[in-house]
């Protein structure tokens, strides 16, 4: 489906030499690529250029030092007030100082971009209390799984894969009794929504720790080896973004990277279990992000992604807008016609808008991408600095979920169909070439076969470049798993979704086509797997090329 994955020979001195680099190619009819290599600079280069220390006095820890939230029955799993009040000392660099041994640590992920830089946070807060890296999970210590909780299905590949580090458990204890037992946690978003469960099923798991608790991760590992009984974290916060925790990077290019910029999601859209296991919305300071990206420019990285649950939200409210008030609250207002259920916070505060702008001007030869936004959230500024700024690529995702203004407002999504289709002309209308994306749910809530039938008129009309695409599974603690009935048969879902797919491929075949005779500058990240011979990488429009 994807008419980029096509072939061609490409003349270089170096293979190494490569990742990073960026190529210019043109789309042919016979649907080869031709391409002439070329450095970052010259296709690019026509750029324009609380933490509060609280003072000595009664704190809370005072008041709730016998009401620390572990069972009475079982004292040994209280966390002692004065740690759950203050951050662990994460930053040492040697764990042993506290008698315990340096271990290894794995950590397996599953989900979302946000849940690969998550565990790059987790990496980076283990690796400076003294743990290091295991090559691979059979010699791992501690072998952790960094969870989404978003679809059922996302959950039952974890209990599965729950299975085997039992088995690792057992194979260590019965046939390496002299080493350390091996330790088995669950992190994120399904950590946060199972909470004890977890810890009561028969996974042998023994440690469970929310998005917002890694900091507690060497405390609680801590716990474990000096003879504690299995350990939970699980509280959400109001102002944690990890802002002051350099990540460990995972990703063996050395070409791109996640940023995470803010946390959690004030949507309350009625199918998602996000708030509920993320929190409520919080950004980062813009110096903090600025230090991060020109820490990534001096390492050689050639790419950012700036990462959110609701990215385009982000509003750094401690930091005045450097486009004045007025600037500032342009470039915070709604998509026309859009709405919340929620009351946003407007002032001469620095949006996303102006992040992007910030980041762009840091170094005009690193790519920017974002993910992931909602619609609501891209005013015109915004849409003007994808234009206007060439390194800030032209590929915007939106996800629509439906075509059906009924299933919409079931949703609580806070548009209509046609609010939606005119955010779509006019996005297109003001950024010419731009690839858009979209996320979609089959078999929503009430949803009937009319409302079918206008989520495959939307893909039609639109004609994405790429889309994801489920069926419907229900959350519990959701709007809808309280208020409405899961009322689509199974099977109909699953038909509904064969159609929105195979809709979409028909439209994804039909904009790839246009691609013919256009040139991209395409960044390499790697050899492709299949083949030494060729190289890969992507589009400004976020297209994968093989060449």
């Amino acid at each position: 489906v994807n008419f980029c994955t096509t072939m061609a020979s490409i003349l270089a001195s170096s293979r190494t030499a490569m990742a990073g680099r960026m190529v210019s190619c043109i789309m042919t009819k016979d649907l080869s690529v031709k391409a002439l290599c070329s450095s970052a600079s010259s296709s690019v280069s026509q750029i324009k250029r609380r933490k509060v220390d609280v003072s000595n006095g009664p704190s809370l820890q005072d008041f709730i030092s016998n009401a620390q939230g572990a069972d009475s029955r079982n004292p040994s799993n209280a966390i002692p007030a004065h740690e759950l009040l203050s951050p662990q000392p994460y930053n040492t660099n040697d764990a042993s100082t506290k008698g315990v041994p340096p271990r290894s640590v794995f950590i397996e992920t599953y989900g979302c971009q946000m849940n690969v830089s998550d565990t790059e946070l987790a990496l980076g807060i283990l690796e400076k209390a003294g743990y290091s890296r295991a090559e691979d999970i059979d010699s791992a210590d501690v072998i952790l799984a960094n969870t989404c909780a978003i679809r059922d299905n996302a959950e039952r590949k974890v209990w599965e894969r729950l299975k085997y580090y039992k088995h690792l458990k057992t194979k260590r204890r019965t046939k390496q009794p002299s080493l350390p037992s091996v330790r088995v946690g669950v992190l994120g978003c399904m950590a946060e929504r199972l909470k004890k469960n977890l810890l009561e099923s028969d996974a042998s798991v023994d440690l469970v720790v929310g998005p917002d608790a890694y900091r507690d991760l060497p405390g609680l590992l801590q716990r474990l080896e000096q003879g504690g009984d299995a350990q939970m974290n699980v509280q959400l916060s109001l102002d944690e973004t990890y802002a002051d925790v350099m990540p460990v990077r995972t990703d063996k290019t050395g070409v791109h990277a996640f940023i995470s910029i803010m946390r959690g999601c004030n949507n309350m859209c009625s199918y998602c279990i996000v708030p509920f296991t993320r929190g409520r919305e919080r950004s980062r300071e813009v110096a903090s992000i600025k230090d991060e990206v020109l820490n990534l420019r001096d390492r050689g990285y050639k790419e950012v992604t700036l990462l959110g649950q609701n990215v385009n939200s982000y509003n750094d409210e401690a930091t005045p807008s450097a486009w004045g008030e007025t600037g500032a609250i342009e470039g915070g207002q709604l998509s026309a016609d859009f709405n919340t259920i929620y009351k946003r916070n407007v002032g001469n505060t620095t949006r996303f808008a102006e992040l992007v702008d910030i980041v762009a001007d840091l170094d005009p030869e690193m790519r920017v991408r974002f993910t992931s936004p909602h619609p609501k959230d891209f005013p015109d500024p915004l849409l003007d600095v994808i234009r206007d700024r060439p390194n800030v690529c032209r590929s915007i995702h939106m996800p629509a979920q439906s075509g059906s203004t009924a299933v919409l407002e079931y949703m609580r999504r806070g548009y209509t169909r046609k609010a939606y289709d005119n955010l779509v002309d006019h996005i297109r209308d003001r950024i010419p070439h731009i690839a858009l994306s979209s996320d979609f749910i089959s078999g929503f809530c009430g949803e009937t076969e009319e409302d079918h039938l206008a989520t495959l008129d939307l893909m039609q009309s639109v004609k994405y470049d790429q889309a994801f695409m489920f069926a419907y599974s229900m959350r519990e603690k959701t709007h809808a798993h309280r208020k409405l009935q899961d009322d689509v048969e199974h099977e109909v879902k699953l038909r509904r979704l064969r159609e929105v797919i195979a809709a979409f491929q028909e439209g994804a075949i039909e904009r790839n086509s246009v691609e013919v005779g256009r040139v991209h500058v395409v960044l390499i990240d790697q050899e492709a797997k299949r083949s030494k011979d060729f190289w890969t990488g992507r589009t400004d429009t976020n297209k994968r090329v093989f060449f």
